[in-house]
């Protein structure tokens, strides 16, 4: 049986990749850019004021020189002026004005005393130097300059950075169109009634927002019932429809656990069925012979959203073109005994260390159908199959749910 590790390798070696296209500015939140975002012009494009107050020449202030002579107000958005020639010139400026011409500092108001036309600089303020509440033109960033990395997920952030240059178009990876299905006769909707033999349905649910808050909102949601004639039916259609098929349940062995059987039927290649870990531990991976990814997970509902984040949402990420992110660590504020030979992917709560450290709670699950358990839980730890016992300060890669 494959370990996490290995797992993670083989989804990663018979992934696609999703296309590019170009979108506005306004749609492009959470998805992965695909071509650098470069500096259209110096960033400021020109010395900025960065503080209410007088530009002067900095070494025109000195112990004979302290009054100066207001000759203009520059205001953020007007073309600057040229400061006069005289040593006691200066102009009065805004935060975000252009540094008039000929000035190469300023002085903040709480630094001045001002009367009518004339400006004296406070005792307390010795020494000017060039530069002062200046933001330099090309400080920032050069023209051409990369200012974003293709393969960076866009935030408001990166939204900023686009409108600042210009760029009203951004070259995006694809949103691909995820099916998330249901399988069970057991399961009925949530406002539906239901019988004392059933449960509502909360795995699809779970998975479609997960997936929504990591940035892919194309998202469906589907139930299969135990019947041969109706799995192949609709796994046919939801195959040829959607990008990435998510199935919870039915990959067991179990009597009524058609699905293997049936993916293969419709031409999806198995890659690996079954990995060391728990929970999780039926998870099945395989593509069809169009590439497209069918993650079927277990029907347990820590299991399936365990997967969804061990697995399937770095999949994405890489199909998407995200950047690797660099590994998260934190260490266990408990001691865990865990005797299974098993990965074992355990709920923790974060705190903080004496000395800032991430430290991880336990905060197990009672079962893997313990859904609720997870509530209050940060994320989870992985701890390797080769050990049993984890002391207090063992540290293990975290995961965070999304």
């Amino acid at each position: 049986m494959l370990t996490p590790a290995e797992a993670e390798l083989k989804i990663r070696e018979n992934l696609p990749v999703f296309a590019s296209e170009d979108c506005a500015l306004a749609e492009a939140q959470g998805r992965v850019l695909h071509r650098d975002l470069r500096g259209d012009r110096d960033l400021p494009p020109f010395d900025r004021v960065t503080m209410d107050g007088y530009a002067v020449r900095a070494a025109m202030l000195t112990a004979a020189q302290r009054t100066f002579r207001i000759e203009a107000t520059q205001a953020a958005g007007m073309r600057p002026f040229q400061l006069g020639s005289a040593a006691d010139a200066c102009v009065e400026v805004m935060t975000g004005a252009v540094l008039p011409e000929g000035a190469d500092a300023v002085i903040p108001y709480e630094d001045t005393e001002a009367e009518g036309a004339r400006m004296t600089v406070r005792p307390a303020v010795s020494v000017l130097k060039p530069g002062q509440a200046v933001h330099r033109r090309g400080s920032d960033h050069r023209l051409g300059e990369v200012i974003v990395r293709a393969g960076t997920r866009i935030t408001g952030r990166e939204i900023a950075v686009a409108a600042a240059i210009g760029a009203a178009r951004l070259t995006l990876s694809r949103l691909p169109k995820i099916a998330v299905v249901a399988s069970g006769d057991e399961l009925v909707e949530v406002g539906d009634a239901v019988a004392p033999h059933q449960i509502r349905r909360s795995n699809d649910h779970a998975l479609r927002a997960a997936l929504i808050a990591a940035g892919y909102p194309r998202v469906e949601r589907f139930h299969l019932h135990d019947m041969r004639h109706e799995i192949e039916h609709m796994l046919w259609h939801i195959i040829a429809e959607f990008d990435v098929v998510l199935i919870t349940g039915g990959v067991s062995k179990g009597k009524f656990d058609f699905l293997p059987d049936e993916l293969a039927a419709q031409g999806v290649k198995k890659v690996f069925h079954g990995v060391a870990q728990r929970p999780g531990k039926p998870f099945w991976f395989g593509v069809n012979p169009e590439g497209k990814p069918v993650f079927a997970l277990p029907g347990n509902p820590v299991s399936a959203y365990t997967c969804l984040h061990r697995y399937v949402l770095p999949a994405l990420g890489q199909a998407s073109g995200l950047l690797p992110a660099a590994p998260v660590t934190a260490a266990l504020a408990a001691p865990v005994t865990f005797r299974p030979k098993l990965a074992y992917f355990l709920p923790v709560k974060l705190a903080s260390g004496a000395g800032a450290e991430r430290l991880a709670q336990p905060d197990p699950s009672n079962t893997s159908g313990d859904f609720s358990g997870l509530v209050g839980t940060d994320g989870f730890v992985e701890l390797p199959a080769d050990l049993t016992d984890f002391p207090a300060g063992y540290v293990a890669p975290f995961r965070l749910w999304t």
